[in-house]
């Protein structure tokens, strides 16, 4: 089923609902009703939403399915969430998440995923955060 449509194609203005028709017995509502965030969302960001409640939120689970690093799982979230309307507070993460972020590097590059030079560029951008 397609998305319905957030703005207008004319003008880029905000689209809003004004029926509604039941395709049993086609009975008919018309009123003025407002999309909700998620409708707003592009299919990409619903995408990766409906692969983060399949995993319950798992970003280990992600990481495979997606077949992306964990960096990457966060950002793309952080993406999602921003798009959604809220703001980001920058984080830092716990010592066992840069730990963990770091062995997984370090597997990529021992499987030839990464060149060295590229691993040690993300265990630089690690130390950043």
């Amino acid at each position: 089923m397609r998305k319905i449509l957030e703005a207008c194609p004319t003008c880029d203005g905000e689209l809003t609902v004004t029926g509604l028709h039941c395709r049993s017995c086609h009975t008919r509502i018309e009123s003025e009703y407002s999309t909700c965030r998620f409708c707003r969302l592009s299919q990409e960001s619903l995408d990766f939403i409906e692969v983060f409640v399949k995993n319950r939120g798992n970003i280990k689970e992600m990481e495979r399915e997606l077949e992306i690093s964990y960096p990457t799982v966060r950002s793309r979230l952080n993406a999602v969430i921003k798009e959604l309307g809220y703001e980001i507070e920058a984080e830092s993460p716990a010592p066992d998440e840069v730990a963990e972020e770091r062995r997984a590097i370090l597997k990529r590059l021992n499987e030839g995923e990464i060149t060295a030079s590229e691993a040690t560029e993300l265990i630089n951008q690690l130390r950043g955060k």
